[in-house]
């Protein structure tokens, strides 16, 4: 579990985050939600320790994570994954050498068992064989499997993924939500997900948090988003929903 208590974040010219109170469940896909500026990433950028908070408390667990030291957020790191929005893949590695990446940097594993981890985590997402493949070789769809098959290679109690389903087409999109969702609860990792897709909203939303304008607005499930009355929220689901339509009619 991963907890964000009165939480605020400032810029020199604008308030970004106001009182943020927030729990994010083991096991479960935790979704944040927001329209752009909203305050959304930099809420994760927070949590993940990118931006430092002028207000508040994150704890990862029992670990009150503002208070370690540089080297005891390092040693914390070894927990988390991340899923970037561009997959963000060494484009002038081979997909072997992306996913060994985080082996080589926080394990002192042998050669032998830094393969053999990949191997696993490629077969996991269903990229095997495509180890000496390049990222220009590969679709959208499997960068991201590649992406997340590095994220998940240091075994990670935390997984963060922004906006996963960028650039990718409604069938693929689906198929990546669905394995964030399998990996976490297979794994039982605490997750945490920065979207403004409403497929990926009211398919794998085991809890959803909107902010709107710096503020913690709604909180619930998919199940709860149909019976909100929260305008700002049904205001944003509508939005959202029109344009994926206005989209795909496209």
């Amino acid at each position: 579990m991963i907890r964000v208590v009165n939480v605020s974040k400032a810029f020199p010219d604008r308030i970004v985050l106001q009182n943020i109170n927030a729990e994010f469940e083991k096991g479960k896909t935790n979704l944040i939600i927001g329209r752009s500026g909203s305050g959304k990433t930099v809420l994760m950028k927070s949590i993940v320790g990118l931006h430092e908070v002028d207000k508040g408390d994150i704890y990862y667990d029992d670990t009150h994570f503002n208070s370690l030291s540089f080297n005891e957020k390092k040693n914390l790191r070894k927990e988390v994954g991340m899923l970037f929005q561009g997959s963000a893949l060494f484009d002038s590695a081979t997909v072997e050498e992306n996913v060994v990446y985080p082996l080589d940097m926080f394990t002192n594993q042998t050669r032998t068992e830094k393969i053999e981890r990949a191997n696993f985590c490629l077969r996991r997402v269903d990229m095997e064989n495509s180890n000496n493949l390049y990222p220009s070789e590969l679709s959208g769809g499997m960068k991201k499997r590649v992406a997340i098959a590095r994220a998940i290679a240091l075994n990670p109690r935390y997984l963060f993924c922004d906006e996963p389903n960028s650039g990718l087409d409604p069938i693929t999109s689906i198929l990546i939500d669905e394995l964030i969702k399998e990996i976490t609860e297979e794994y039982g990792i605490t997750t945490i997900v920065n979207t403004h897709d409403m497929n990926s909203v009211m398919g794998i939303g085991d809890k959803i948090i909107f902010i709107h304008e710096g503020k913690k607005w709604w909180e619930g499930t998919k199940e709860e988003v149909l019976h909100s009355e929260n305008k700002e929220f049904n205001d944003f689901v509508f939005a959202s929903k029109l344009a994926k339509q206005i989209k795909l009619g496209g």
